[in-house]
């Protein structure tokens, strides 16, 4: 006879608005826990955002360099960006290549989602591959400054391994790249 695990959900008791931001939203809530006790359970709501894993048809990856200030440095990452208000992931996506790096695609296959912050933040990203890419011409939103390259993915790889990328949704995203290109995936 198999024992079911233990219930291990924890319910709303209350919850109040701490902090809105134009990106970020902070919540306070008291939630009861599997053994009954009340807890305070601070998070962040996020609306998602999408991760592009943009390929070219010679293999190489197209990449961003990007300032990011909270950590006041520079980061190599693939193109994202977030979701707005009742749009379609992949069109999101589609407008997110398309606006920071002046490609389009002809092939989109979703990837797979992943939370990045499940201990603070409700955040979830949705990778897309996007292949078939044509040079359109970049359109960044106002006050977005970033330079767009392209990098063979062994040398991402080599990147991630020497610490000179280590954007978590890049990370990700790249070793997701590369168990497809070798059909592991």
């Amino acid at each position: 006879m198999s024992k079911s695990p233990p219930d291990l959900t924890e319910l709303t008791v209350s919850s109040r608005n701490v902090y809105d931001g134009e990106l970020l939203h902070v919540r306070a809530d008291q939630a009861r826990l599997p053994d009954g006790k009340v807890a305070v359970r601070e998070y962040i709501t996020h609306p998602g955002a999408v991760v592009i894993i943009p390929m070219l048809d010679d293999g190489e990856l197209v990449l961003e360099r990007q300032h990011r200030y909270p950590l006041h440095r520079d980061f190599y990452e693939l193109p994202a960006g977030k979701i707005d208000r009742g749009e379609d992931p992949l069109q999101c996506a589609q407008r997110e290549l398309l606006e920071e790096t002046g490609y389009t695609a002809a092939e989109w296959r979703y990837v797979t989602t992943l939370h990045p912050c499940i201990g603070y933040s409700d955040e979830k990203l949705i990778y897309y591959l996007a292949k078939g890419l044509v040079f359109e011409g970049a359109s960044l939103d106002d006050g977005e400054h970033l330079e767009v390259f392209t990098l063979p993915l062994p040398t991402a790889l080599e990147w991630i391994r020497a610490g000179k990328i280590t954007d978590n949704k890049t990370v990700s995203g790249l070793l997701w790249a590369e168990k497809l290109i070798r059909g592991e995936w």
